[in-house]
């Protein structure tokens, strides 16, 4: 057994150990006070905290008619690029995992080659090259194209390294009881690899959602097109829009966070419950009997 508050990944700080990280994180706050200290100085020196340059935020008009708008569409470009880049990462991991070559190595080729271009240059080559092409292509579908793509190549990775991180003993088990391979993926590695993969799913979507803002190089009507261009157009404001709208992602990614964290424990409690009906029923679940 370990000693209480021990992981085996760590073991307990000792007392030097304990001084010396409050020393630094001291010394990091200091540090972090004096910077914050000089950055509102210098905006102050250049009347970036003056009321007529905030004023704007105040306004319901402000709000309803540019930055929630930007909003609305950054979520819904958000949105339906991490449904098709899941979509995309667990067709594409599953078939580099495949036991033939010809499924194997295409899914392997695309999932590197998409990986490897910037999302910016991703996004450009929908809009304009789709346009040499002949095709119409709106900024949205270019920017979700470029979302889907570049994130799905990195979820496909994901799906991919959490299904290998299942121990091998699961799937022979699974073949031993007579499941088919596609089985054996669907109802037992998948689902454990799932609880494994979610802070990394989460974290890439997390990235999805700020590369929206990248949107802004093609005049996609974001939410950094609206506090960087649209605002700081009628007021002159481009600071303090920029640190509202600043505000604005940090507050949506830290609600997206919290609900990766309530799903994994969520997920963790069902499967433990399911697992040990002890448990369900210290829980307040009813164990069924057997008659």
């Amino acid at each position: 057994m370990t000693e209480r508050g021990a992981t085996v990944l760590y073991d307990v700080p000792g007392p030097r150990t304990r001084l010396r990280n409050n020393v630094l994180t001291l010394a990091f706050g200091v540090v972090l006070l004096l910077v914050a200290y000089f950055v509102w100085t210098k905006f102050d020196e250049k009347g970036q905290w003056k009321g007529e340059l905030w004023e704007p935020f105040l306004r319901a008009d402000t709000w309803t008619e540019l930055i929630l708008p930007g909003l609305l569409n950054t979520l819904t470009a958000a949105a339906l690029a991490a449904v098709l880049a899941l979509l995309f990462g667990a067709v594409f991991g599953i078939a580099r995992l495949s036991d033939h070559r010809w499924v194997r190595i295409p899914a392997a080729v695309v999932v590197e080659a998409f990986r490897a271009v910037p999302v910016l240059m991703l996004i450009f080559f929908a809009q304009y090259g789709g346009s040499l092409a002949g095709l119409v292509v709106t900024e949205f579908a270019a920017v979700v194209f470029g979302l889907t793509v570049y994130n799905g190549s990195v979820l496909a990775e994901i799906v991919r390294a959490g299904i290998l991180a299942v121990p091998r003993g699961q799937a022979e088990a699974g073949s031993a009881i007579g499941l088919r391979k596609n089985q054996v993926m669907r109802l037992i590695l998948l689902p454990q690899a799932v609880t494994a993969m979610m802070p990394a799913i989460v974290s890439q979507l997390v990235v999805l959602l700020k590369d929206t803002a990248l949107g802004f190089v093609v005049a996609y009507a974001d939410l950094l097109n609206a506090g960087a261009r649209v605002v700081p157009a009628n007021y002159a404001n481009l600071i303090p829009s920029v640190i509202v709208i600043a505000v604005v992602y940090i507050a949506i990614n830290l609600a997206l966070g919290y609900l990766a964290t309530w799903l994994e424990r969520r997920s963790r409690r069902s499967r433990k419950v399911s697992a040990d009906p002890a448990a369900a029923e210290m829980a307040g679940g009813e164990v069924p009997l057997v008659r």
